[in-house]
């Protein structure tokens, strides 16, 4: 789903070229149905089934969106001149990055790309967001994110996140307390790779984010389209990139290239 920073959160249905309004589909009957084919979204090979959220087995295996690294921006290998694509890790990992607290279940450490601020928390289901230092590159802001991560989670309890709101949090406490617990370790990266490659940000407000819900479940049941191709009910909401509806919920990242037909009355 495409998404828009507004009071609520504006989210988009993106079907081929067009992107359709999600949010007066509040309140309605939704359908869903997975039409048995799957599209890689990088090379548009049909395939039967999907990895990494949307690409098939050869385009998994070979591109460097796929990599371990991605997932584990510290172990990057661009140095080494391993890289499957050093054009691409040029243009998306050499470039700055964002470490920042977000609360979304409670209070977690995260790095994105500038450029993807504030969809990066948008889709994370966050309520609160806090950049707390901007880096150089994407193996940096891994090295700055697993010294924090000895200090507070790095991961969003997903079922909680869709029960409701978490409580706000002071985030520039907690940064502050991080930076006094993490100084040694976060002067040894400076002293590695120059103060001007990690710089803490201490001049910003947290960003608040609020999502088009009616109503929350109580208990998360999800949807799988594998398993149920057919997903229907109530549209309650939509938070992170999750449909809320009152039969279950359902993580539409998830199924990235699959085709499918919606409706609603």
């Amino acid at each position: 789903m495409s998404v828009r920073l507004e009071t609520p959160v504006q989210y988009g249905f993106r079907l081929g070229e067009a992107d359709i309004a999600a949010n007066p589909l509040i309140g309605k009957h939704l359908r869903l149905e997975f039409l048995g084919a799957i599209h890689c979204i990088h090379c548009g090979r049909k395939t039967k089934k999907s990895f990494s959220q949307g690409y098939c087995y050869p385009c998994f295996t070979k591109l460097a969106q796929c990599d371990s690294c991605i997932v584990s921006p510290e172990k990057c290998h661009y140095d080494e001149g391993t890289c499957r694509e050093p054009e691409w890790g040029e243009r998306f990992c050499m470039t700055d990055h964002v470490v920042y607290l977000a609360n979304s279940s409670g209070v977690k450490v995260g790095i994105t790309r500038a450029s993807q601020v504030p969809t990066r928390w948008i889709d994370q289901g966050a309520s609160q967001a806090l950049p707390i230092m901007r880096v150089a590159t994407r193996q940096q802001s891994g090295f700055v994110e697993d010294l924090l991560r000895s200090q507070v989670a790095d991961r969003t309890n997903w079922r909680a996140m869709l029960k409701g709101e978490a409580p706000p949090l002071d985030l520039q406490g907690i940064r502050d307390e991080l930076f006094d617990h993490c100084a040694d370790g976060i002067r040894a990266l400076q002293d590695r790779f120059g103060l001007q490659a990690i710089q803490p940000v201490s001049d910003v407000q947290p960003i608040e984010i609020s999502y088009p819900v009616d109503a929350y479940p109580t208990k998360v049941v999800s949807f799988d389209l594998d398993k149920t191709p057919v997903v229907e009910g109530t549209l309650r909401g939509i938070k992170g990139q999750y449909l809320i509806l009152d039969t279950g919920v359902i993580n539409l990242r998830k199924f990235t290239a699959y085709q499918l037909a919606i409706s609603a009355a």
